[in-house]
């Protein structure tokens, strides 16, 4: 039998589909832009018929109507990252959250820890040996699709076809849903003056050569647009958005002085606009991998002079960051900030970087700073004071490598906002810390 006549003979509509899902399952929800809409719509549909049926998530983007409270008992939500959608469900009891390294998660897979029944997946079109390619969303979705017992599939002609280690063969598809609609977009991050000057700060440590590891959000794009003047920057990260389209057209970015895959742009998904799904499309520039490989520390810290840029929630005045909770309320997760911060300090030249505003606006309009004397109780401590190595607000930059408590404290209270840093001095003498 050829791929063509698998293709059809396996071909059902998205209630056909979802009907194949069973109570007391766990299925795995591709995530980010490449979530397939129809086959969920039709699930969440039929909820009321099912018990006990898990969906296992990280990131999605667009509505997530299956987290519904009457849903409760029918459908459940075990998310592996925290995105605004599913938020509430979470910090209400009505979802989990499982931590983990995004590193690791097709481990948990492949191991038999996070047993899946059911990939839930979108995929690009088969090219004419009846591959297809995964498309936007690599990292995560391909080793679930490897490790569950079914795959069903959503196949889009608008879902790109991306290149590297991102391809299934439609033998390996025991349902396929032909489908047609844009994939949802994020535009790219609204900048102010605040994270201008951020953004000033983490380009000037920016070394020509840089690999770069940026994600989406104003301080990012901000980076980025900051580098016209530099050469031959390469990029190793676990997303990227249309801010790097720019910098490739300019030459900016051509990897050619990268130490590991030499002009080529690596991650693992993308997340951006149309322009961005287009720019990714059969281009032999662009690799996606699964996590495992992208986000292993080991494998980053082959890039030389690496440059890995996160944010957080906040830093107290040790250097220990939270970047998943305010205090104990889930926000995110870990994501692939520790991978990338621990890979980029073993990088030869590396430059390991939190980047966060000094202060937040509270919604009934209480400013609080966010280097702080002591974590918040309950607060998650992302990346650790002993893997810190920059610090940057929008009023300098804190280097803590190597530094004592008293030095550091020093340092970080230097990028507070003017208007903490006479508390943050009164705290640190009562912890003893100068």
């Amino acid at each position: 039998m050829s791929w063509l006549e698998l293709y059809a003979a396996r071909v059902k509509s998205p209630v056909e589909a979802a009907r194949q899902i069973e109570s007391n399952t766990r299925i795995f929800l591709s995530g980010n832009c490449s979530v397939p809409q129809q086959v969920l719509v039709a699930l969440t549909a039929r909820a009321h018929e099912l018990t006990n049926v898990e969906i296992t998530q990280v990131l999605t983007v667009g509505p997530a109507d299956y987290v519904a409270p009457e849903l409760a008992g029918h459908l459940r939500v075990n998310t592996l990252f925290i995105s605004d959608n599913v938020r509430a469900a979470v910090n209400d009891g009505r979802a989990d959250f499982t931590p983990c390294f995004l590193s690791e998660i097709p481990s948990l897979f492949r191991s038999g820890r996070l047993p899946l029944d059911i990939a839930l997946i979108q995929v690009s079109p088969p090219d004419e040996h009846g591959f297809c390619s995964y498309g936007v969303e690599v990292g995560v979705t391909k080793p679930a699709a490897q490790s569950a017992r079914h795959v069903i599939a959503e196949v889009n002609p608008r879902m790109p076809r991306t290149l590297g280690d991102s391809f299934i063969h439609i033998s390996k598809l025991d349902t396929i849903v032909p489908v047609d609609y844009r994939l949802p977009e994020l535009g790219m991050g609204a900048g102010d003056s605040v994270t201008g000057r951020i953004a000033d700060h983490v380009a000037s440590l920016i070394p020509d050569g840089a690999t770069l590891q940026t994600g989406i959000g104003a301080i990012p794009d901000g980076v980025l647009c900051r580098l016209l003047d530099r050469k031959d920057l390469g990029v190793h990260t676990e997303l990227f958005s249309d801010g790097v389209i720019d910098l490739v057209n300019r030459g900016v970015i051509n990897g050619e002085r990268k130490t590991l895959h030499p002009g080529k742009l690596i991650a693992g998904f993308l997340l951006g606009t149309q322009k961005l799904y287009d720019f990714a499309h059969d281009n032999p520039v662009v690799e996606l991998h699964p996590t495992d490989y992208v986000n292993d520390p080991f494998i980053i810290a082959q890039n030389e002079r690496m440059v890995a840029i996160n944010s957080a929630i906040e830093v107290d005045l040790t250097g220990q960051v939270c970047s998943d909770s305010i205090g104990p309320r889930f926000y995110s997760g870990v994501g692939g900030q520790v991978d990338f911060i621990y890979g980029a300090a073993r990088s030869k030249g590396g430059l390991p970087i939190i980047a966060l505003p000094s202060t937040v606006t509270k919604k009934d309009g209480a400013c609080l700073s966010k280097i702080v004397g002591t974590l918040k109780p309950g607060a998650g401590v992302v990346t650790t004071r002993n893997h810190v190595h920059f610090v940057v607000t929008e009023h300098g930059i804190a280097d803590l490598y190597g530094k004592t408590i008293s030095q550091r404290v020093r340092a970080l209270i230097s990028v507070a906002a003017p208007e903490f840093r006479g508390e943050l001095e009164t705290q640190a003498k009562e912890l003893r810390y100068v």
